[in-house]
C-alpha cells in the first residue's frame, strides 16, 4: 500500500534543509511527497525567531485537527526550533492532544523510529532538552527540493548570543562539521550535476573555531573554489564581527565564488547595536563594506530591524543614513518582536505605532535604492544559472545573476540547470528582463 508525507516547513535556509533531510529518511521509508490532504504522516518544521511565525504555525497545526478526525491514523509530527524551547512541548500536548510526535532541532533524524513507536504504541515525544553541543549526525539521507541549488551544512548552532534572538537557546553552541565531510559532499552533489552550492550556518564565518585543526571560513572558501568544473558557490549567513578581508580577497580571485555577499546589520546605531550585544560598531562595519565594494559588481544585502526595544528617532535615522550610505541591492526588514526568555523581551519596548511608522518609512527607502540599481543593469549582459519557469509568464524562465539579482526571459524549460547570457532590456523594482545572446 502507497504511503505519503506532507511537510510543511517554516523560517530559514536551515529549516528548508532540515525538511529536506526529514524527507529524505520518510522516502527511504517508503513514502513519498503528497499533498496535506492526502498524507499519511503531516509533518511541521517550525521556527520561533518571530512571534508572528508562531501564530501562524499553532493556527496551521490547528487546522489539522478536522483531518485528524476524519481519518484517526494520521500521525501528525511537530519538530523543528518552536518544539525546542522551554516549556512548549507541555502547551503543545495541552493545547493539541492529537500531535503524535514531538522532536527537536537535533533529534529530527530519529523520526522514523518515532513514527514505527506510534504505530506499535501511541505518542512519541522526543527529548527536546537543551544541549549545549548536540552531537552532529552524518550520513542522514536526503531528498533535496531546491532546484539547481543544492543547500549544505558546514556548521550548526550560535555563540552570539544576540539579545533579540533565541536562536542559541533552541540549536545550541557552534558545532562546524570536519572540512573533508563538506569537502567530500560538495564534490559528490557536483557529481550529480548541481550547479549551485549554498554552504549553511547561523554564522558561517566562524567555521572551525571550536576546532583546533588550523582551519577556517576562508580556507574552507579556497578549498571549495580549486574544485574542478564550472559551478557557483554561495553561503549564508555572515556575521560582521567574523567577517574579514581575507574571505574577501577570496571571494575577489575565485570566479566559481559569487560575487554576493549577505552581511546583516541590524541597526545603524552603535547605541542599539551595543543594546542587541552584536559585538560591532558601525564603523568597524562600514570598514568591512568598503572591503567588499572592491569585488567587481558585488551585491550586497542585508537583514534590518526596526523597533528594537528603547530605539530613538535618532536610532532610526541612525540606520537610514547606513542604508544610504551602503545602497544595499535588497534588504530583508522587519519589525523587532520580542522572544521569552531573551534580554531583550525586558527592556522598554517601542509602541507598535512607531514600529510601523518606521517600517514603512525604511521599506520606501530601500525600494528606492533597489530599483535605483536594477536600472544600472540595463543594457549588460549578465551570465545567469536558470533556475526555474516563471509561473506567472508564459513561456518565461528566471533564474540569477552572480550578484543575486532575478532575471527573467523566454526561452525553453531544456535549458533550466544551464548558464546562459542575458542581455538586460528593462527593469521592475528587484527583478530584470532580458533576451537571450
Amino acid at each position: 500500500m502507497n504511503k505519503y508525507y506532507h511537510i510543511a516547513t517554516y523560517g530559514c535556509q536551515m529549516n528548508v534543509h532540515d525538511s529536506e533531510k526529514i524527507a529524505g529518511i520518510l522516502e527511504q521509508k517508503g513514502y513519498k511527497a503528497s499533498k496535506i490532504e492526502d498524507a499519511d504522516i503531516i509533518v511541521f518544521n517550525t521556527c520561533c525567531i518571530r512571534e508572528t511565525a508562531e501564530k501562524k504555525i499553532f493556527g496551521n497545526i490547528g487546522d489539522i485537527k478536522r483531518l485528524k478526525k476524519q481519518n484517526p491514523s494520521i500521525i501528525v509530527a511537530v519538530v523543528g526550533c518552536m518544539s525546542q524551547q522551554q516549556g512548549m512541548q507541555e502547551l503543545l500536548k495541552k493545547r493539541f492532544p492529537f500531535i503524535d510526535i514531538i522532536m527537536g532541532t537535533t533529534n529530527y533524524h530519529k523520526i522514523s523510529q518515532a513514527i514505527d513507536h506510534v504505530l506499535l504504541i501511541k505518542h512519541y515525544y522526543g527529548s527536546v532538552v537543551y544541549e549545549e553541543k548536540p552531537e552532529i549526525i552524518e550520513d542522514v539521507p536526503i531528498y533535496r527540493t531546491s532546484g539547481v541549488n543544492a543547500w549544505v551544512n558546514i556548521m550548526y548552532g550560535c555563540n552570539n548570543f544576540c539579545a533579540y534572538c533565541i536562536v542559541p537557546y533552541v540549536r545550541g553552541r557552534e558545532r562546524s562539521r570536519e572540512p573533508q565531510k563538506v569537502l567530500d559532499e560538495i564534490k559528490s552533489l557536483l557529481d550529480k550535476d548541481y550547479k549551485e552550492i549554498t554552504l549553511l550556518g547561523q554564522n558561517v564565518n566562524s567555521y572551525c573555531n571550536d576546532m583546533d585543526n588550523g582551519w577556517s571560513f576562508a580556507r574552507l572558501l579556497e578549498n571549495i573554489a580549486k574544485i574542478k568544473g564550472k559551478f557557483r558557490l554561495r553561503f549564508m549567513t555572515s556575521h560582521p564581527k567574523d567577517f574579514n578581508k581575507e574571505i574577501v580577497d577570496i571571494i575577489a580571485s575565485s570566479p566559481n565564488i559569487c560575487n554576493h555577499i549577505h552581511l546583516p546589520v541590524q541597526s545603524g546605531s552603535n547605541r542599539i547595536l551595543k543594546l542587541m550585544n552584536r559585538k560591532y560598531t558601525r564603523e568597524h562595519y562600514l570598514e568591512i563594506i568598503d572591503h567588499i565594494k572592491t569585488i567587481p559588481g558585488v551585491g550586497i544585502t542585508s537583514d534590518i530591524m526596526v523597533g528594537f526595544p528603547t530605539e530613538t528617532d535618532q536610532d532610526f535615522e541612525d540606520t537610514l543614513s547606513l542604508v544610504k550610505q551602503v545602497r544595499y541591492s535588497n534588504a530583508f526588514t522587519f519589525v523587532y518582536s520580542p522572544r521569552k526568555g531573551t534580554p531583550a523581551a525586558e527592556m522598554e519596548q517601542i509602541p507598535a505605532s512607531i514600529k510601523k511608522q518606521r517600517i514603512t518609512k525604511l521599506v520606501a527607502l530601500q525600494n528606492k535604492i533597489t530599483r535605483e540599481i536594477s536600472q544600472e543593469y540595463i543594457g549588460l549582459t549578465k551570465e545567469v544559472l536558470v533556475e526555474d519557469i516563471n509561473p506567472k509568464f508564459e513561456n518565461t524562465l528566471c533564474g540569477r545573476t552572480e550578484s543575486g539579482r532575478l532575471v527573467n526571459f523566454e526561452g525553453n524549460k531544456s535549458l533550466i540547470g544551464q548558464f546562459v547570457d542575458i542581455k538586460i532590456l528593462k527593469a521592475k523594482s528587484a527583478s530584470l528582463w532580458g533576451e537571450r545572446q
